[in-house]
């Protein structure tokens, strides 16, 4: 059965960095909602699972019938670790000195709901460096604010591109939106994207 070409795309995230993502590939979303949900990670839980959740969380909050709906989570691992989202300059200050000098990974998760409710989902892993930095870095960085609210502490796409020395993945993964899988997914469910 053809899945209507017409129906509504509801991006589940308030994100201006994800709408700005899609736009890139000539998919403009018909409605922005973000969805409220829990986002505390459970006890144990791995990076991966926790992404993959919380994408899926968010899409069945926001699913309507006959829309498409598109979710996505990104999550910053330090091993096993999940870093938070950072609350605040000292979060933002915390989380960069413990990825300085190291390598993490960057893992953002996409579901797709489809009009018919079918669920399509994809991850895309990233591995990220940051050079060693100095404690004068690390306080001017975290001065800019740019990390408040991401993940990791750190927006690649801003300040903190100057301290990373390797990249190996999907740098829109690393941004919030890996736009391959998202473009997949949204093709392999009949969304039309040009």
């Amino acid at each position: 059965m053809a899945l209507p070409e017409s129906a509504p795309l509801i991006l589940a995230s308030a994100s201006p960095r994800r709408l700005a993502l899609l736009a890139q590939i000539g998919v403009i979303p018909d409605r922005i909602t973000a969805a409220d949900i829990d986002e505390t990670p459970h006890r144990s839980e791995v990076p991966r699972r926790y992404a993959e959740r919380m994408a899926l969380e968010k899409a069945t909050r926001m699913a309507e019938p006959s829309t498409f709906v598109l979710a996505a989570d990104t999550v910053v691992a330090l091993g096993n670790r999940i870093m938070p989202k950072a609350a605040d300059v000292e979060d933002v200050r915390a989380c960069m000195a413990l990825l300085s000098g190291r390598r993490h990974h960057v893992l953002t998760a996409l579901v797709l709901i489809g009009p018919d409710g079918r669920i399509g989902q994809r991850l895309s892993s990233s591995v990220v460096a940051f050079s060693r930095l100095a404690p004068a870095q690390l306080d001017a960085y975290a001065a800019c604010g740019e990390g408040v609210g991401k993940a990791g502490g750190y927006a690649i796409q801003g300040r903190a591109a100057g301290f990373a020395r390797f990249l190996s993945g999907s740098y829109s993964g690393v941004v919030g939106l890996p736009l391959f899988e998202a473009a997949q997914l949204l093709r392999g469910r009949g969304y039309p994207v040009p």
